[in-house]
């Protein structure tokens, strides 16, 4: 019987209202919202960037910097050493991570050798080491460890970040999220409206700003075509030929003694410079060096650049002044942020960047919307239609499932993306799967029992199980999708988890409760009738009398698939490959594709793909890796901008480095198999070893047939495309794993019945939910299809493709496995099943 107790049915009613009302907020205005109680909560569901535009922007330190700034200390350390102790060396010289002097004097060798043996110790660079080493005629070496500047990039990462968020704080950004990624990454989120190449430019500036003296023993040319003092260097100044100038290497002033720094530009001359005030240790340093050098040319640096070379005409001594800078309006402004900001240990390259515009967001949001309106209206119209009574209780279930989602993903603070939405309304066709088999059970068991209500109750408890374990596939793909780390597809992974566990939840207690509550008040004796009831009730097909032939022609498209993949290969997208992908609109008019073509290849890029997409005034522009490192696809992306920014508006970049793309490829692989890995473990654990050979041959079947599917059609394979391979797994294994619990059962009960037509009973017995199970998802696919916007088009395409090609394999794939490897469990001498076997024949269990 079905019994549910008054206070438990109070207490699902109870966490119902409670998800309405921690849902409800999404609903209102920030104003609405603010005017709340505060024990009411403003818990709501933050959106991601490609719903609400911004930036997201992967950074890396430099580790050529870091090793060029510890050789240089290293080097400035030696010096001071042995001149400090009176010690004559020649050769002082810094390669690579080596460090290399020979001791004039041999007899001097020892003394030399445990006069640097400090510097080997860590010095203030934790897990620094250094390895000094004697050679012949008092040659000495220091050799820094990889792990000394490993642990350097980690320090100059850490350092970083603080001064990352500060320089974007001074942009004028509010809403951001600076965090570290790993050893030597910091991965930094802007949402709005964003200017990305005048972002990353003020992000890739070390910013380190400096006092010198110019050496003018020799002129710079002369110093380059001759040799020029060890204290000294080159270094360039910021025209246009840039000039050379022999530099003092000691800086008596840095921009870490700058406390005050302003942008300044003259009305009259538009001329620029940036006015500094100095702390007391810079005023006294400054004072000091104009003093003792008046009459010679200070050298302003700036990341190892000549900003100006002024003479001293006098002691500069009030601690205040102006730097002249050759820069725009806009620029002299970047550079007081990035001064006031502090200068970063080492250069940040952008190595990934996803921009997308609010209004590319918003479009995405209000397709996404509609594709949900559109899947839950046909997807209740065809419960109701199935159900009558019990369509609408499924249909209320699924209402406040959605509800329970949105409440529980506000809860935890998750990023709503635009493949979350999708998972939302996948969820709209997959959620209907517990009710249906429950369902279907339920009029299975009325044929076995004289009360109705004991029908009722025994079908709720036997689906249990089976709902369970057909859920756990997807939910592992889920998790496993998780870590694949984009954030789009870590959206998707969320949403389709979260929405599986609310699924099982509202079927077994919010479903359960209205159904308790409908036989409480009602009484019926049968389930409800309608056309579409007894559909396949009568089902008797004979699957496995043509299983060879379905196995053999299965087994020729596989084998053409991977022959294909082999040959042809995937079209692969910028996620694995590097390069950049672009979305433009026009601001006037329709996108010229034969302009756009012509234009950009005037820039030498290499592969430059543009097509239409979507409207007639977008396009879509694919710029293949550049093959020159992670600053190459950048600038290529930059001078993309540069060229079409008149004349059309940037709707999406997504620019990927060769180090990201080849991350993505490995993590991409590695999840795949994890996931297959982890759900062929769990079946083979709840299930016979021959279940599990089934799964595992239905599964690469179906991913086969995939990649065979994206090799044909020239789909571009992307993460997104991943996420649909293993989306499509789960729900395959879902599939497979019904079809498998009821084999299990009828093994218990028909002992001696052949298995082949055993196992067409049982999937005869599960025809109803498979077929409908099946409807429902295409349907929320079909509408995420036809309304969700061109960027997840391709994903839901091979979404409605698998979902077919899973309903197909755990029929004619997973099932013939069992009777090739005899799935048979042996009976006791002279057992005789008790059951008849032509109740199974017709599909029916008696």
């Amino acid at each position: 019987m079905l019994h549910f107790s008054r206070w438990k049915t109070l207490l699902i009613w109870l966490v119902a209202f409670a998800a309405i009302v921690v849902a409800a907020p999404n609903l209102l205005t920030e104003a609405q919202r603010s005017s709340l109680p505060d024990w009411l909560g403003h818990d709501r569901l933050t959106l991601g960037l490609d719903l609400q535009g911004g930036s997201h922007i992967v950074l890396k330190v430099e580790r050529s910097d870091v090793v060029k700034d510890r050789l240089e200390e290293l080097v400035a350390n030696v010096r001071n050493a042995l001149r400090g102790a009176g010690i004559r060396y020649t050769g002082l010289t810094g390669n690579d991570q080596t460090v290399t002097v020979r001791i004039t004097d041999p007899a001097q060798t020892k003394a030399a050798v445990d006069l640097l043996k400090p510097l080997t110790t860590a010095g203030g660079h934790s897990g620094s080491e250094v390895a000094l080493q004697q050679g012949e005629e008092g040659q000495l070496s220091l050799q820094i460890s990889d792990a000394g500047i490993t642990a350097d990039v980690a320090s100059a990462r850490s350092r970083s970040l603080d001064i990352v968020g500060r320089r974007i704080a001074g942009f004028g950004y509010e809403n951001f999220l600076v965090r570290s990624d790993g050893a030597d990454r910091i991965v930094l989120q802007v949402l709005g409206s964003v200017d990305a190449e005048r972002l990353k430019n003020i992000l890739n500036q070390p910013a380190k700003l400096s006092f010198h003296l110019i050496d003018e023993s020799m002129s710079g040319q002369e110093a380059l075509n001759g040799r020029w003092p060890a204290t000294s260097q080159v270094l360039y100044s910021l025209d246009d030929p840039p000039i050379p100038y022999l530099v003092d290497r000691t800086a008596f002033v840095t921009g870490s003694n700058m406390v005050d720094i302003e942008p300044i530009v003259d009305p009259q001359t538009q001329e620029t410079s940036i006015a500094y005030r100095l702390d007391a240790e810079g005023t006294q340093r400054l004072a000091q060096a104009t003093e003792q050098n008046i009459g010679k040319h200070l050298a302003i640096v700036f990341d190892d650049q000549v900003m100006s070379s002024p003479v001293i005409d006098a002691a500069i001594t009030g601690g205040e002044g102006r730097i002249s800078a050759n820069f725009s309006e806009d620029g002299v402004r970047d550079l007081a942020i990035t001064l006031r900001a502090g200068a970063l240990p080492a250069t940040l390259t952008s190595v990934e960047e996803r921009s997308v515009s609010p209004r590319f967001g918003a479009d995405s949001i209000f397709n996404g919307l509609v594709a949900g309106l559109v899947a839950v209206v046909l997807v209740a119209a065809l419960m109701i239609a199935l159900y009558r009574i019990l369509g609408i209780i499924a249909v209320v279930s699924l209402f406040l499932n959605l509800i329970l989602i949105v409440a529980v993903l506000s809860l935890v603070g998750a990023t709503l993306t635009l493949p979350g939405i999708a998972g939302i309304v996948l969820i709209v066709g997959m959620a209907v799967d517990s009710n249906v088999l429950i369902y279907e059970r339920i009029r299975e068991e009325e044929k076995t029992t004289h009360f109705f209500a004991e029908a009722v109750g025994r079908g709720f408890s036997r689906a249990f199980s089976t709902i369970v374990d057909a859920n756990v596939t997807i939910f592992i793909a889920a998790i496993i999708l998780f870590f694949l780390g984009s954030e789009s597809i870590r959206g998707f992974a969320v949403t389709l988890a979260v929405g599986i566990l609310t699924t099982v939840f509202t079927a077994f207690t919010l479903t359960r409760s209205i159904v308790a509550v409908w036989l409480s008040a009602r009484h019926p004796r049968h389930l409800p009738k309608s056309v579409l009831t007894h559909l396949f009730e009568h089902a008797n097909i004979r699957f496995m009398g043509i299983r060879r032939y379905v196995f053999t022609a299965s087994a020729v498209i596989s084998l053409i698939a991977m022959a294909a993949f082999a040959t042809v290969g995937l079209h692969l997208g910028i996620d694995f490959t590097g390069g950049s992908l672009i979305e433009v609109t026009a601001k006037q008019g329709n996108a010229d594709i034969a302009d756009l073509h012509s234009r950009l290849n005037d820039l030498n890029l290499g592969d430059v793909g543009v097509e239409r997409t979507g409207r007639p005034s977008n396009a879509r522009i694919r710029i293949a890796s550049q093959g020159g490192g992670e600053n190459a696809e950048q600038s290529a992306a930059t001078l993309v901008r540069g060229e079409l920014q008149e004349d059309y508006d940037f709707r999406r970049v997504d620019v990927v480095g060769p180090a990201i793309s080849g991350e993505l490829t490995m993590m991409a692989t590695l999840g795949v198999l994890a996931a297959l890995a982890a759900i062929l473990i769990y079946i083979w654990i709840r299930f016979e070893w021959q279940f599990a050979v089934g799964a595992i041959v239905a599964t690469l079947h179906d991913v086969i047939i995939m990649l065979g599917l994206f090799v044909l059609t020239g789909i571009e394979f992307n993460l997104t495309s991943i996420a649909a391979v293993l989306t499509i797994v789960g729900y395959s294994l879902n599939d497979t794993v019904v079809v498998y619990d009821r084999m299990r059962e009828n093994l218990k009960r028909y002992k001696k019945m052949p298995l082949p037509i055993l196992i067409d009973a049982s999937i005869n017995q599960t025809l109803s939910r498979t077929i409908l199970t099946a409807a429902t998802t295409l349907i929320a696919l079909l509408a995420l299809f036809l309304f969700g916007g061109e960027v997840i088009r391709s994903f839901t395409f091979a979404m409605l493709f698998g979902v077919a090609l899973g309903t197909f394999s755990s029929i004619y794939i997973a099932a013939p496995v069992l009777i090739v490897f005899r799935l048979r469990p042996e009976a006791p001498d002279g057992e005789e099943s008790n059951k008849t076997d032509a109740g199974v024949k017709s599909g029916t269990v008696v």
